[in-house]
């Protein structure tokens, strides 16, 4: 008998008892740790001085267009995957449930990282060098379709109601660790091999380091067993019969929703951590390893608030920081670029700690809204969806095409333009989305989920229209 055994983590909860903090600690820390490799990998793929190196190390020399472009258009191409790896791996997890669906994506991408180190170049194997790595960046895409969705749901699911901003923010933790993490390294080992062993094979060591991080984010998933919510959900028989169905003919218009927030999520997101190591070298003509201090420096700066701001997210709401985001945008992008044209290190700074202070406002509740949005028989795969088509449209091309851009119309102010402008776009979804704040996870419900026999016994229903 199952009451016999020893309860599993998260097995008290099905019984009406909360996870101890511990568990909760172990869930949190599960679900950051693939959101740190995701971001590990775009660390170190961005990293100024790795740009040049992937350009010239997989592509002929004597190829059209810039080392840098090359890199992002590999970059950019990977995001072609993420929307299918948000429809497959979501509504799967929807189905068979988080932890399963988690461990799976995680090894992948840290696997993917992996083999790029191991790649052969285009001197020794010729265009199979490009078509090879383009390749893994779709395997990588893939399956980070199916990652951000399922753990910003996992922590969602299993923190506390009154602590869900506080703890959904080290999802967001996980990122700019990772960023930073991934950048730091790609300039350490530059600076102890120097620029000719770096670009012979220093390179490699990076992102062979990704499948240690792999497997140690692997062990910890593993001993944690799918949230509480999901686990009440399917013992009651209310999974999904076919939540792709569900997801997309009930819950269309909260995924359009997502989808215009996430816009300006990954423009800011991508602009931030992407692009500008690149732009801050290529453009302004700050040295590689300035530029990446500078980068490492205000993420580290973000790493510092983003908890206090989503600890305040659960006291005065979610939408007030994502509506200052979105204005601060609108008002403050081309104030932020005009100091960085002043060419000085601390100009530069300052223009990129407005961005960043503006991009740690939306990072530190993102985590507590979005899965909120939707119910639990489908939040995994709704996420997953809009969150990925959102990210592969404006999010992976944002590197591509301001570089494109800049080139096009010769001037250094196209991100503020398209930060404004992404700026303007949230707005109008943030505006119309509930606030969800003080919500249990557990009562939200989509519009046909409105019959009280719906709601557990003794909850408000609350609906996400």
């Amino acid at each position: 008998m199952d009451d016999q055994r020893p309860a599993a983590i998260g097995t008290d909860q099905r019984r009406g008892v909360p996870p101890d903090p511990a568990t909760v600690r172990r869930a949190v820390l599960a679900s950051a740790m693939g959101n740190c490799i995701e971001w590990f990998d775009f660390g170190v793929f961005s990293a100024g001085v790795m740009t040049t190196i992937i350009g010239t190390v997989f592509f002929p020399h004597d190829s059209a267009g810039s080392a840098t472009l090359k890199s992002f258009a590999l970059l950019a191409a990977a995001f072609i995957a993420r929307p299918f790896g948000g429809l497959f791996f979501g509504p799967l997890g929807d189905k068979l449930g988080r932890q399963r669906v988690l461990a799976t994506t995680i090894i992948l991408m840290s696997g993917s990282t992996f083999v790029i180190g191991v790649l052969p170049s285009y001197a020794l194997i010729g265009v199979a060098a490009p078509l090879l790595l383009l390749l893994v960046r779709l395997v990588q895409g893939f399956s980070t379709g199916g990652e951000y969705g399922g753990a910003a749901t996992f922590i969602a699911e299993y923190a506390p109601t009154e602590r869900r901003g506080l703890l959904g923010s080290f999802l967001e933790f996980g990122t700019l660790s990772g960023y930073i993490l991934g950048s730091g390294l790609v300039l350490s080992v530059n600076l102890i091999l120097g620029e000719s062993l770096m670009h012979a094979w220093g390179w490699r060591i990076p992102f062979m380091l990704a499948l240690p991080l792999g497997l140690v984010g692997l062990y910890v998933r593993t001993k944690l067993e799918d949230t509480p919510t999901f686990q009440e959900m399917a013992k009651s028989g209310k999974t999904a019969t076919s939540p792709l169905k569900e997801t997309i003919v009930h819950n269309w218009r909260m995924i359009l929703n997502l989808i215009g927030i996430v816009l300006l999520l990954n423009v800011a997101d991508y602009t931030l951590l992407t692009f500008m190591p690149s732009y801050l070298t290529d453009n302004l003509g700050i040295g590689d390893e300035t530029a990446q201090l500078i980068t490492i420096g205000i993420e580290f700066g973000m790493l510092l608030v983003i908890a206090p701001l989503g600890s305040l997210s659960d006291r005065i709401g979610r939408k007030p920081l994502l509506l200052t985001a979105s204005v601060g945008y609108v008002l403050l992008s081309f104030p932020a670029i005009k100091l960085m044209q002043i060419h000085s290190p601390w100009t530069v700074a300052a223009g990129f700690a407005i961005m960043g202070a503006l991009l740690v406002v939306i990072l530190a509740v993102i985590g507590s809204t979005f899965p909120a949005m939707f119910p639990t028989q489908v939040r995994y795969g709704a996420f997953a969806i809009g969150y990925n088509i959102s990210t592969s449209l404006f999010g992976g091309t944002s590197a591509l095409v301001i570089g494109t851009l800049i080139k096009v119309f010769h001037t250094n102010y196209i991100p503020a333009f398209y930060l404004t402008i992404a700026g303007l776009v949230a707005l109008v979804p943030i505006l119309l989305i509930p606030e969800t704040a003080g919500v249990p996870i557990r009562n939200i419900r989509s519009r046909r989920s409105r019959r009280r026999r719906d709601v557990p016994s003794g909850d408000t229903p609350y609906v996400a229209r």
